[in-house]
């Protein structure tokens, strides 16, 4: 198996594809990965019905914009948990297609169940680039702030110690320290938050956007943002 130091550096000098979730984390690995590599595209897994993101509820028209605002092309298939990674092996066939010999994610730390992106990424006959891999998680997140990035805070675990009044907030040095003064991992790993990227250093123009009414399912809370034109 490659060591992390091969995941780190697996777009260097290559024709890459992201997987991209609009989130922090993948927006960082995205910009480390374009200081070494070529970007050729974004993947991105919508829910079963092809409205929205899979992994953060995002709508398709933000998503576009996102990619709009960066300048590379989208590819998007909606997928259930069942054939998630059938649909995500033929999206990432396409992008071979394209000229890419690497995919690119945003993972900071393997699961217990081992590391899905290497196998999905050995399938394909794509090199694996992970930027963020094993970054400390304050580190990552605060590289992200001081480069320039802004994102919003749209998904919260309300049973995991984040509050609905997070919501719509602006990832800053204060407001990290703030989370971990509660005990809530800065990055959000334990799945505590999610955000949406609406600027930063590889956005040609920031996205313009408005926050509508809060959504509560559970023990999440939700923050719908869609496009002020």
């Amino acid at each position: 198996m490659e060591t992390a130091i091969d995941w780190r550096n697996g777009a260097r000098g290559r024709d890459f594809v992201a997987s991209f979730s609009g989130g922090k984390d993948s927006a960082l690995a995205l910009y480390k990965a374009m200081k070494d590599g070529r970007a050729l595209g974004l993947i991105v897994m919508l829910e079963e019905e092809g409205q929205r993101s899979r992994s953060h509820g995002m709508p398709t028209e933000l998503i576009r914009a996102q990619a709009d605002a960066i300048g590379l092309p989208v590819y998007m298939a909606a997928a259930s948990w069942s054939d998630y990674e059938a649909q995500f092996l033929s999206l990432l066939e396409q992008a071979k297609g394209q000229g890419a010999e690497a995919l690119v994610t945003g993972d900071i730390e393997r699961t217990p169940y081992g590391c899905w992106q290497d196998e999905v990424s050995r399938k394909a006959g794509l090199m694996l680039g992970m930027p963020l891999w094993e970054m400390d998680h304050r580190e990552a997140v605060e590289a992200f702030i001081d480069l320039g990035f802004v994102s919003v805070v749209v998904t919260v675990n309300l049973s995991l110690g984040m509050r609905e009044n997070d919501l719509g907030r602006t990832l800053t040095h204060e407001f990290i320290s703030e989370l971990i003064a509660r005990g809530i991992d800065p990055c959000g790993e334990g799945g505590e938050f999610h955000t949406t990227v609406i600027d930063g250093p590889i956005f040609r123009q920031p996205l313009r956007v408005r926050q509508l009414e809060i959504v509560k399912h559970g023990e999440y809370a939700f923050l719908p943002l869609e496009l002020d034109k």
